[in-house]
C-alpha cells in the first residue's frame, strides 16, 4: 500500500521503517491526511505477520511541528458550524472530534507490535506525543533537536494523552512544570526525565531504533502492565499531599486563573492518575472538549498560532515584486540599537556594514556582538566556530562610501530629527538608486523624516524593540509615499532574520508605543488618585500583563517618557499633556534624578545583585494614600485593559492599523498585553463591542473622559459588529 505523506520499508528482520516525508513542506505537520494515513499504516503493521516491529522517523531535518494550522482550524469551525446546526449535540460531537488523535495513538501502543520513534530534529506537541505513544524513544545527539508540549502556551494543552503519559514516565512535579509552561527539552533533560530512552549520534539514530527492536522490546506500555505505580508516588501519598496543594498555589501565583489551559492540565493529571488508562484518557477528552469551547483558547490560537505564523510568512506583502536577497545590510548608529540590530543580521547569515562618526564608535558596536556571542557559546546556542562567523559579518567602518553597495540601509541614531535628516542626507548621498532607506525611530513620524529623502517611495520605517536579540515583533511603518517595493523590501528583511512583522500607517508612536504609553499614563492617573503603588503593580500583573506599569516605565527610562511628553507639547500644544503627567514626572527626573533602571533609581530602587528591585518607599509621600480596602482590584484591572484597547480600537478608527491580527500580535508580542485575550481587538471581541462599550462608559463616568468609547465603537455596538468580522483580513484573498 502506497501513501502521500509516508513511506514504509521492511528490512530481512522484519523490522519496517515508517517515514514521515510530507511532499511539498518544509515540516511534517498533523493533518487529518496524516491521522488517516497513520490509522491505516498502523494496521499494515499489525495485520502484516512478517512484520516484528516498526520505527517512526521523519524525512526532514525536523521531526514534527505537531498539529497543522487547517486542522486546528478546522476544529473550531467545525465546532461553531455545529452550534448552528444542531446546537444540543454540538459538544458531544466537538468531543468525538477531540479524541481524533487519542484513538490513533492509542491503537499504536495497544497493536501489538513494538514501535519506537526516532527524533532527529524538532518534535513538538501532538508529534511529540507521537513519539510518546511508541514503546522506546532515541533522539539524535544534536542541537536540533527540541522537545516540547507547548499547546499552553497558544490557549489549550497537549489532549492527545500528554497529560497522561507525561506523568505515568516521570515524577508529577517535572511533568506539570514542562506542560504548564510549555518549556522546551534538550534530548539531555529528555532523558533525565525518562521521557527518551537513549540519545546517539545522527547517523547512528535508525540503526539504535531498529536495536531496541531486536533486543526484544515489549509491545506494551508501563501502564497497560499490572502493578504500574506513578513514579515519584501517586495522588494519595504523603509525596501527593506535599505536591498537589503547593502545585495548585503555585500555578495560581503565576497565572492568576487567566489561562484555562494551564488549569485543566492540573485536572487533568490529578483527576487521571487516580483511574485506569482508558479512563484517564476520556478525563483528557472531556477536558479538551471544554478548552475548545473557551473565548480564551480560541483568541489564543488565532492571534498566537495562525496570526502569527501568517503574518511571518508574509501575509502583509505586496503581491507581484521579486523577493529580495541580500548579499550587504547597512546600519547607520551603532548605539545599543544600531549593534544590535547588526548582531541579528549578521546571525541571519547576513553581511553588515555598522556605520558610526568614528571607527572608534563603530569598534565599540561590534564590541556588542562580541558579548553576545561570547554569552550564546558559553550556553551552547552555537559553537565558537559559529560565533566566529557571525563576527566575521559585522564590518565597523566610519565611511558611508562602505554602503554604497547595500541594499538596504537602516538608521539607528538619537531620537532627534536634526541628527536623523543629516543621516539621511548622508546615506543616500552614496547608496545604489534602487537600495532602500529605512528608518528606526520609536517616535518621530515616517512622513516628516522623508520629507528629507529624495526617494520618500523608497524610505520606510523598521521600528525594532529592544533588547532585540529577544523581542520578537518588527513594526514595518509606511509613510505617506512609501512604496510597494519599499515595503516587500523591509518584509523580507525581517523575515530574514526572523522576526514578526506588523505593517502600521505613520502616526506619532506609531501603534506598539501609542498602547504602551496609554498603559504607563493610566499608572500615572492611579498614583495621583492615591492608588498604593503596589496595588497599581500587582492589579496589572494579575490583569495579565507581564509586568507592572512603574517596572515598564522604569525599563524604558523614565527620562526618556519626559522628552516624548516635551516632544508632544511642542508639537501638538500643552493640552495634548496632562499636566499632572509632566509634573510627576518632572519631579521624578529634574528634582530627584530618578530616571530608571538605567540610573538605578526610579519608581523602583535597584540595589546591587544580588539583592532584588523593590519599589521605591517614598513614592506612597508623592501623593494623599487611598486605604487599601477602598480600591476595587477588579476595576483596576479593567483600567489597565480597557485604556489599552480603546487606544487600538482608535488606531483602526484612524487607518494606523488596517488589519486586527496585526493589532492582536502586535499587542503581545510588543508589549505582552495579556495573552490570554488573544490581543486587544480579540479582547473587545471576545466580551462583545456592546458590553466592552457599556464598560468603557462606566469607567467614562468614574475616572473620565480617556475612556470615552470612540465613534466607530458605538457604531460597532449597534449593529452587533466584530472587529474581525468589520475588518475581515481574508476578505480579499476570498474574493479572489
Amino acid at each position: 500500500m502506497t501513501y502521500t505523506n509516508f513511506s514504509i520499508e521492511t528490512d530481512a528482520d522484519g523490522l519496517a521503517l515508517v517515514t514521515w516525508d510530507m511532499p511539498g513542506r518544509s515540516m511534517n505537520v498533523i493533518t487529518q491526511e496524516v491521522l488517516a494515513e497513520l490509522d491505516a499504516i498502523v494496521d499494515q503493521v499489525a495485520s502484516d505477520a512478517a512484520v516484528k516491529g516498526a520505527v517512526v522517523t521523519s524525512g526532514k531535518a525536523a521531526f514534527s511541528g505537531g498539529a497543522d494550522l487547517s486542522m486546528i482550524k478546522g476544529m473550531f469551525s467545525f465546532y461553531e458550524e455545529q452550534k448552528r446546526t444542531d446546537p444540543d449535540h454540538a459538544a458531544e460531537k466537538l468531543f468525538e472530534l477531540a479524541g481524533s488523535l487519542t484513538r490513533v495513538f492509542r491503537k499504536l501502543e495497544t497493536c501489538g507490535k513494538p514501535w519506537v520513534a526516532a527524533i532527529n530534529g524538532t518534535c513538538m506537541g501532538g508529534a511529540f506525543e507521537l513519539a510518546l505513544a511508541c514503546h522506546g524513544r532515541v533522539a539524535a545527539n544534536t542541537a536540533s533537536v527540541k522537545i516540547a508540549l507547548p499547546e499552553v502556551k497558544v490557549g489549550i494543552f497537549p489532549g492527545a494523552g500528554g497529560t497522561q503519559r507525561v506523568p505515568r514516565l516521570t515524577n508529577t512535579q517535572d511533568a506539570l512544570q514542562m506542560m504548564t509552561t510549555g518549556q522546551t527539552l534538550t534530548p539531555q533533560r529528555a532523558r533525565a526525565m525518562g521521557l527518551v530512552h537513549e540519545i546517539v549520534d545522527p547517523d547512528r539514530l535508525i540503526e539504535a531504533a531498529k536495536a531496541m527492536l531486536k533486543a526484544g522490546l515489549k509491545p506494551v506500555q508501563p501502564w497497560d502492565e499490572r502493578g504500574f505505580k506513578v513514579p515519584g508516588g501517586g495522588v494519595w501519598t504523603p509525596a501527593g499531599g506535599q505536591l498537589w496543594p503547593a502545585a495548585s498555589a503555585i500555578l495560581r501565583r503565576e497565572t492568576y486563573g487567566n489561562f484555562p489551559g494551564a488549569t485543566a492540565i492540573l485536572k487533568c493529571v490529578y483527576e487521571g492518575l487516580q483511574l485506569p488508562f482508558d479512563t484517564a484518557l476520556k478525563v483528557e477528552q472531556r477536558y479538551f472538549t471544554e478548552i475548545l469551547q473557551t473565548t480564551e483558547a480560541f483568541s489564543m490560537i488565532r492571534s498566537l498560532f495562525i496570526s502569527m505564523q501568517e503574518l511571518g510568512k508574509g501575509a502583509r506583502r505586496p503581491a507581484g515584486i521579486a523577493k529580495s536577497r541580500f548579499a550587504k545590510i547597512g546600519v547607520v548608529g551603532a548605539g545599543f540599537m544600531g549593534a544590535s540590530i547588526a548582531y541579528v543580521t549578521a546571525a541571519a547569515g547576513i553581511p553588515v556594514t555598522l556605520i558610526d562618526r568614528d571607527i572608534a564608535a563603530a569598534e565599540k558596536g561590534k564590541a556588542h556582538s562580541e558579548k553576545l556571542v561570547k554569552d550564546s557559546v558559553g550556553k551552547g546556542r552555537f559553537s565558537q566556530e559559529e560565533g566566529e562567523a557571525l563576527l566575521a559579518r559585522i564590518t565597523p567602518s566610519a565611511d558611508y562610501q562602505d554602503l554604497a553597495d547595500a541594499g538596504l540601509v537602516i538608521e539607528a541614531v538619537f531620537e532627534d530629527r536634526a541628527v536623523k535628516t543629516a543621516v539621511i542626507k548622508a546615506v543616500e548621498a552614496v547608496i545604489a538608486p534602487d537600495a532602500i532607506f529605512a528608518s528606526n525611530t520609536s517616535t518621530l513620524p515616517i512622513s516628516g523624516l522623508a520629507e528629507t529623502s529624495i526617494r520618500p517611495e523608497q524610505f520606510i520605517g523598521i521600528h525594532f524593540f529592544s533588547p532585540v536579540e529577544k523581542m520578537m515583533l518588527t513594526e514595518v511603518i509606511l509613510g505617506e509615499k512609501t512604496g510597494d517595493g519599499a515595503l516587500a523590501t523591509a518584509l523580507d528583511f525581517v523575515a530574514a532574520i526572523r522576526k514578526t512583522p506588523i505593517v502600521v500607517n505613520d502616526t506619532r508612536g506609531f501603534y506598539v508605543n501609542r498602547c504602551v504609553f496609554r498603559y504607563i499614563h493610566e499608572a500615572y492617573d492611579m498614583l495621583i488618585e492615591g492608588v498604593p503603588p503596589a496595588m497599581i503593580e500587582n492589579a496589572a500583573k494579575m490583569a495579565g500583563m507581564p509586568v507592572g506599569p512603574l517596572s515598564l516605565n522604569d525599563e524604558v527610562a523614565i527620562d526618556l517618557s519626559q522628552k516624548i511628553l516635551k516632544a508632544s507639547i511642542a508639537d501638538l500644544g500643552a493640552a495634548s499633556v496632562d499636566p499632572e503627567h509632566m509634573a510627576l514626572i518632572d519631579r521624578m527626573v529634574d528634582d530627584l534624578d530618578r530616571r530608571g533602571r538605567k540610573n538605578g533609581h526610579g519608581f523602583y530602587e535597584y540595589p546591587a545583585k544580588p539583592a532584588k528591585k523593590y519599589l521605591w518607599p517614598e513614592l506612597k509621600t508623592f501623593y494623599p494614600q487611598q486605604p487599601a480596602e477602598a480600591v476595587d482590584v477588579e476595576v483596576l484591572k479593567s483600567r489597565f485593559l480597557v485604556t489599552i484597547a480603546l487606544e487600538a480600537a482608535r488606531t483602526v478608527e484612524e487607518g494606523i492599523v488596517t488589519d486586527p491580527r496585526e493589532a492582536d500580535v502586535g499587542s503581545i508580542l510588543g508589549f505582552g498585553f495579556a495573552p490570554y485575550t488573544g490581543g486587544t481587538l480579540s479582547y473587545i471581541d471576545g466580551m462583545g463591542v456592546k458590553a466592552f462599550v457599556a464598560l468603557c462608559e462606566r469607567l467614562a463616568a468614574d475616572h473620565g473622559d480617556r475612556f470615552r468609547p470612540t465613534a466607530l465603537l458605538e457604531e460597532m455596538a449597534a449593529k452587533g459588529e466584530t472587529f474581525y468580522g468589520r475588518f475581515d483580513p481574508y476578505a480579499k484573498s476570498r474574493a479572489a
